[in-house]
């Protein structure tokens, strides 16, 4: 796929660990230009260390706080006069906590929408003409509870609900700028990020982490957990010229735990 991201500037939020870092580390390897978002200068450094080992181009890193509107505003400005073009933006920063609903408190619940959603709607906002420009791409990464509520995980599925419906109506617009828009649902993937939600699963039931990951694990019939590699080779071909045809879907990555139809 290098032919297809060769001199591409791809936007990560998020991008500095777990699967925004997959991602971005996927891109980095086509040839693309890699631009990672994300609050810590430190955890984006290190990325951007361990990335450049195998790409042609070293990523950029800027570092901002996406909670907020300016955070998001920087994170724009950094593109624009660096590259003066975005042609693929990845949406995968957020976290939100799991735990028992009565001990979730207000902001808990205004940092998970802060961040995971508003961060998301903002960063499109604000790149939209770039990438209408380039006839480029969008891809959210959301999450398996947008399609499966959880009572031990009410904010996270919230706010990944929220962001499945505006993934789907922002397709709507992406139709006539020429602008592809598409989500990915991961399940549980090895990341630092999922090691903390077992620890406030086990927390909230009573449990250990080790009987919380292995009875997430038996619930869903799951070989094994996903790696941030099985949701950056999605994000490649969602953005690939031979994915053109793909709009508005949400594909998910779980090794078949989503239950239901859809």
């Amino acid at each position: 796929m290098g032919s297809d991201f060769a001199g591409k500037v791809v936007v990560v939020s998020g991008g500095s660990r777990g699967i925004g870092r997959g991602i971005a580390a996927a891109f980095a390897a086509e040839g693309a230009q890699t631009v990672l978002a994300a609050s810590s200068q430190a955890n984006l450094d290190a990325a951007a260390e361990a990335i450049a080992h195998n790409a042609t181009l070293r990523p950029d890193v800027c570092a901002a706080d996406l909670r907020r509107e300016d955070g998001c505003e920087q994170v724009f400005r950094f593109v624009g006069e660096r590259h003066g073009r975005c042609d693929i933006l990845v949406n995968s920063a957020g976290a939100t906590r799991a735990g028992a609903f009565p001990s979730l408190a207000e902001e808990a619940w205004q940092d998970g929408f802060a961040l995971k959603f508003f961060g998301c709607v903002r960063l499109c906002r604000l790149f939209w003409p770039l990438l209408k420009a380039t006839q480029g791409h969008v891809v959210n990464v959301i999450g398996g509870a947008a399609r499966t509520p959880d009572p031990e995980f009410l904010i996270g599925g919230a706010v990944n609900a929220a962001m499945h419906n505006f993934t789907k109506g922002l397709a709507g617009l992406g139709k006539r700028d020429g602008v592809n828009v598409n989500a990915i649902l991961p399940g549980m993937t090895e990341t630092e990020r999922v090691e903390q939600l077992f620890r406030q699963r086990a927390e909230a039931s009573g449990t250990s982490v080790d009987e919380v990951r292995a009875a997430l694990i038996a619930k869903d019939g799951l070989a094994r957990l996903g790696k941030p590699e099985d949701v950056a080779a999605l994000a490649l071909f969602l953005c690939s010229e031979r994915a053109r045809h793909i709009q508005g879907t949400a594909i998910a990555v779980d090794g078949g735990a989503t239950p239901g139809l859809y």
